[in-house]
């Protein structure tokens, strides 16, 4: 344990350049972050804390939920407390590729061909009910979302930096909806759900809009630059990672391939995503180190929408994983017995 807890990462290389110290601590400037979105939101630090992990670690998540829950108050929160560019695609079933990566519209000043930019040349991209829209035009996300790019007629543009696509898909069968594509599904870091307020900050909220006080996220004023950001991203990635979790998060992944339970198991994309979050998350608590209880509380969140496969049994996805995360061992080199094999 005392070689997770104290690694030899904080050390720079012969040569390479220290970083400038940070006027606040990361931790203290994210939890200010989290807070500020908090207040709009109200009770749902869980959600936000989940989301804006995803976002340090590069991801991008899947909101599942009914309408007028504030999915689309969240995601636009995220991009006032950071300083970006936010932009919304309302999907229909009539819309194009190039409505939503744009495409080259004839500008009659030059006698040219210009490119005219789509919604998601944005920082935060709030794909409104993406399920309602064709597996076509849900295609022209697929390079966006994991190359950062996107392809207009032979020419590729980088997205601008940093990216995150937060889409949002109604659980309930409503008619017109396409279900998202395993590939699809695959890309996406996290889904959440973001649910119904308690009675209490119902109540609170509506007292709130009774008294003309209630906050909007057009109110919130940045806590980061977006190069700020940018370096907490690149720090959360460079978070130890004990030899021995990466076996556990192995032999997990394995785990649900040979699940007689399961009809898809992970993909080397899930691990890597799992990874990310737990690195992201053990940043934002304040460490540049991952213990096991980072890797259980992003496990769920990370993984259970991949495994949408199920065989003859009856279990849904997340029984299977959280029955496979709690009965594959921890190695006994990082957690004591009565740790071994815990899932919160």
């Amino acid at each position: 344990m005392k070689e997770m807890i104290a690694p030899k990462f904080e050390g720079s290389s012969p040569g390479r350049q220290e970083a400038q110290p940070w006027p606040e601590p990361p931790q203290v400037l994210l939890q200010r972050l989290i807070h500020r979105i908090d207040h709009v939101l109200l009770g749902k630090k869980e959600t936000v804390t989940h989301l804006i992990t995803a976002m340090l670690a590069g991801g991008h998540v899947l909101l599942e939920d009914v309408p007028g829950v504030g999915k689309t108050m969240l995601a636009s929160a995220c991009a006032r407390v950071l300083g970006g560019e936010f932009k919304r695609i309302q999907f229909t079933s009539d819309m194009l590729p190039a409505d939503v990566i744009g495409g080259s519209v004839w500008d009659s000043r030059i006698s040219e061909l210009v490119y005219r930019p789509g919604p998601i040349m944005a920082n935060i991209v709030l794909a409104d009910e993406i399920n309602r829209t064709s597996p076509r035009t849900q295609s022209a996300l697929l390079e966006a979302m994991e190359e950062r790019r996107i392809s207009i007629e032979g020419e590729t543009r980088k997205l601008p930096e940093p990216f995150v696509l937060i889409a949002t898909q109604n659980p309930l069968s409503y008619e017109g909806t396409n279900t998202l594509p395993e590939a699809q599904l695959d890309r996406f870091m996290m889904r959440l759900s973001i649910g119904y307020p308690s009675m209490e900050n119902e109540a609170r909220m509506l007292e709130q809009y009774a008294a003309g006080s209630r906050p909007e996220p057009h109110q919130l004023r940045p806590v980061l630059m977006l190069e700020e950001w940018l370096r907490m991203q690149r720090e959360a990635r460079l978070g130890h990672v004990h030899p021995g979790l990466l076996e556990y998060m192995a032999k997990v992944t394995d785990a649900t391939r040979r699940s007689p339970e399961l009809e898809l198991g992970l993909s080397p994309r899930a691990g890597r995503d799992w990874l990310r979050a737990a690195q992201a998350r053990a940043y934002v608590e304040g460490r540049r180190y991952v213990l096991p209880d980072d890797l259980f509380a992003t496990g769920e969140v990370v993984l259970t929408h991949r495994l949408n496969g199920i065989a003859a049994g009856g279990r849904r996805a997340s029984e299977a994983l959280t029955r496979i995360m709690r009965t594959t061992p921890l190695p006994a080199s990082i957690a004591p017995a009565s740790m071994t094999g815990r899932h919160r």
